[in-house]
């Protein structure tokens, strides 16, 4: 690695290790973005074996609240989104895309504090350190790391409300470490096995292998279950496709092997309590690649029938950072188009 490239890193890890509280300001947000025709830093190839990249953006604000984004979830029309950010807000907002349908930029963007179950909001990190977000009919849950929990938000209206109840996330909250928590919720499709069962994967919790702790929090397969950690990545998020495979984001970051990140996708059928998952590699991204601390995913189905992956990073505030938001399209092997 560079000197340069060491000292980058260096920096990056001491912004992350200083967590500091952050106005409670809420309102509109005006972001400029920058549009990313290239995912591969000084190539234009867009094929990454069945993923083909779309574009991205990288977005600054005014705001000193933007940022410190940690998951994400699209509405059904695609457009409208809602993030939750580690320093304990939502972000509400819509992508807006070029005549070539490519990500142009982001509108209607809006900030506000999240509320706990006695209708409280918190400055700083401690209590309110949101990470991973699904929508699950009419509520929204959200999973928190340092004080272990999932939180049930109504829908509409989670912007307003406090938590409304908090779901028992079946893993002892003892094998949890405050920073390595629950970063990944996300709900299975009703068609799949799992019967629209939510599940939850941790960061870094592991079991006495030394695999990732996880757990299906309902549905008929309710249960704990594993997923195997390869070399030094840890899970950021996660979602499931249409066909009830999921969608694993995992990150690498620390000083001998530099930043990097990863797709990886097990198959739904796998996922049940007492097993242990791992899953193909769909891509891997490092310095060369467009890429910063990649926390959030989600995917849906566009209009066109063909499955879309959106990323986004966590900056932490800090300038040696960006906001990125990465858009891919996933060809579908005709083994994996039927649910499982």
């Amino acid at each position: 690695m560079t000197a340069r490239r060491l000292g980058r890193l260096a920096a990056i890890v001491l912004s992350i290790a200083a967590a500091g509280a952050y106005p409670a300001w809420a309102g509109d947000v005006p972001v400029i973005s920058r549009q990313i025709s290239d995912f591969r830093i000084g190539s234009s190839e867009t094929r990454f074996g069945p993923l083909e990249f779309l574009g991205g953006l990288e977005m600054v604000s005014s705001k000193a609240l933007f940022g410190s984004l940690s998951s994400i979830r699209f509405r059904p029309d695609q457009k409208h989104f809602v993030v939750v950010l580690d320093t304990g807000q939502w972000l509400t907002g819509s992508i807006e895309r070029d005549i070539k349908g490519r990500l142009s930029g982001l509108s209607n963007v809006e900030i506000t504090a999240m509320k706990n179950s006695a209708g409280r909001s918190f400055e700083g990190k401690g209590h309110m350190d949101a990470e991973g977000l699904a929508f699950d009919g009419g509520r929204v849950l959200v999973s928190f790391e340092q004080d272990h929990r999932v939180d049930v938000y109504p829908d509409p209206g989670f912007a307003q409300s406090g938590a409304i109840a908090t779901l028992p996330i079946l893993i002892p909250r003892k094998m949890l470490s405050d920073n390595r928590g629950i970063e990944t919720i996300t709900v299975a499709p009703a068609s799949s096995p799992l019967k629209g069962g939510v599940v939850i994967v941790s960061e870094r919790g592991l079991d006495s292998d030394g695999n990732r702790l996880a757990a299906i929090l309902s549905g008929p397969l309710k249960g704990r279950f594993a997923v195997a950690r390869d070399g030094s990545f840890d899970v950021t998020d996660g979602a499931f496709l249409p066909n009830g495979d999921l969608l694993l984001l995992e990150r690498r970051f620390n000083m001998a092997e530099g930043i990097g990140m990863r797709l990886r996708r097990v198959k739904g059928a796998d996922i049940k309590p007492g097993a242990v998952v791992d899953g193909e590699l769909l891509l891997e991204g490092n310095f060369n690649s467009q890429i910063d601390n990649m926390e959030g995913l989600d995917a849906f189905q566009a209009a066109d029938g063909t499955t879309h992956i959106i990323l986004v990073s966590d900056d932490n505030h800090s300038i040696l950072q960006r906001n990125l938001m990465l858009e891919f399209r996933l060809s579908e092997p005709a083994e994996h188009k039927a649910s499982n």
